[in-house]
């Protein structure tokens, strides 16, 4: 028999049968501009549809191959989602984020919610903030900000208004004052990590000493109006701020504090709020008009991550010349809105439509491939190989629903979610019917 008369090729030829929807997809997304609610609508549709394809396609042969049992499909479908989970974070870190907006979003949020982390760990090694509870005053994180300084450019004078704080991030900061006779006495050089200008959280009295940068410098400032909003906030942070004042006061010094810095920045981190740190819109426009110009590739792997699982699945299914109705439909239909999708957000960032189209029409290709081997290898291995390959396939698919098809239907319009899966499955239901 030709290879063309062979269940190899019409693997590939139902993979790519698939997968032509990625097209049809970036196509619509070029020539329209689909809103949020139809976007959000089609994904979940995708979502339920490849659920149901899983279970009639993968799942539910694996279980009833009684002489493999249980356990290899169950290790597939960990170890596929687990693998799964690990290429996506790759790619992502790679700039892969950016082929849809709930991973770009998703990639932003980790990102700043890393940085706050970073500031945590500054913050713990000030004796002011390490003095008040962690629970509380790591709420100022969001409000703090990374500010440029020119050198020899005073950031403070002495006699000026104490309304903020800083923490050095790079460069070097002079703290010195006029000796009265029209002399200068330097009173420190502070380098990055250290503070100046603390007391400006605890007091309202005049600074004692100028600030000055010895050379180009950025510091996190932190002002005083939104340290005693969030204190006014808080009755706990409220009444520590003020037993710090007094001790200050009274003493001339900061107490020491009762936690390590270490233990301080753990104790923070479990309270950080996530919502804090969503990206603005503005934020994410920025970000990926960025992400589409540098990490095409990136995006490019990303997508096709998503597509390998399904592709091996379809040539593992092949009897003979015939595939599932179900399987076809459900991928189709799972394929269909992430193009969509994708594509809407490239057609945004700026990407020529050209290149959008001949992205996904070589995903089309690969799928093919991707299914020609499924079917390869599928067809060399023992019932408990085959039921692991079939899990490991699922639990890649199940994640990838997980991590990008629903996520991403939330976040256009979670108003539809719920309706448009249960819609999906249905469909994806009848179709097997029919097989």
């Amino acid at each position: 028999m030709s290879f063309f008369g062979s269940t190899a090729f019409a693997a590939f030829l139902f993979g790519s049968l698939s997968s032509l929807s990625l097209p049809a997809g970036a196509i619509i997304a070029i020539l329209t501009k689909p809103s949020r609610t139809m976007i959000s609508a089609i994904m979940s549709f995708g979502a339920g549809s490849l659920i149901a394809a899983i279970s009639f396609e993968l799942v539910n042969p694996a279980v009833e191959r009684t002489e493999a049992g249980f356990a290899p499909l169950a290790l597939g479908l960990l170890l596929g989602s687990l693998v799964f989970i690990a290429l996506a974070h790759a790619a992502d870190e790679k700039g892969g984020a950016a082929r849809t907006r709930s991973t770009l979003l998703s990639s932003l949020q980790t990102r700043k919610k890393k940085c706050a982390k970073e500031v945590l760990g500054r913050l713990g090694a000030v004796d002011i903030f390490r003095s008040l509870p962690a629970s509380q005053v790591q709420a100022i994180v969001p409000y703090i900000s990374l500010r440029s300084f020119p050198r020899g450019v005073p950031i403070f004078e002495q006699g000026g208004a104490g309304d903020s704080m800083f923490i050095v991030e790079s460069g070097s900061i002079g703290i010195e004052y006029a000796d009265g006779s029209g002399g200068r006495i330097k009173v420190a050089e502070l380098g990055a990590g250290q503070t100046f200008g603390e007391m400006a959280l605890l007091w309202n009295a005049p600074r004692t000493a100028d600030a000055i940068p010895l050379v180009d410098t950025t510091a996190f400032e932190i002002r005083k109006e939104d340290f005693n909003l969030l204190a006014e906030a808080s009755p706990e942070l409220k009444e520590a701020v003020a037993e710090l004042a007094v001790e200050r006061g009274r003493t001339g010094k900061i107490p020491a504090a009762a936690l390590s810095g270490e233990e301080w920045v753990r104790q923070a981190s479990r309270h950080l709020d996530e919502g804090a740190f969503r990206p603005s819109e503005a934020e994410f426009k920025t970000a990926s008009v960025e992400s589409h110009s540098s990490a095409a590739t990136a995006i490019w792997l990303g997508l096709l991550l998503d597509g390998i699982p399904e592709s091996l699945v379809i040539g593992a299914s092949m009897s003979g010349f015939n595939a599932s109705p179900a399987l076809i439909a459900g991928l189709f239909m799972a394929n269909l809105p992430e193009s969509l999708s994708s594509s809407t957000m490239m057609k945004e960032a700026g990407t020529k439509p050209a290149k959008i189209l001949w992205m996904w029409i070589s995903l089309v290709g690969a799928v093919g491939v991707g299914a020609l081997l499924g079917n390869l290898i599928s067809g060399l291995l023992p019932p408990m190989a085959h039921s692991l390959f079939e899990g490991l396939a699922a639990g890649s698919m199940l994640a990838m629903i997980a991590q990008t098809m629903l996520p991403e239907a939330y976040e256009r319009n979670i108003r539809m979610v719920g309706l448009f899966t249960v819609l999906g499955f249905i469909a994806t239901v009848f179709f097997h019917t029919l097989g």
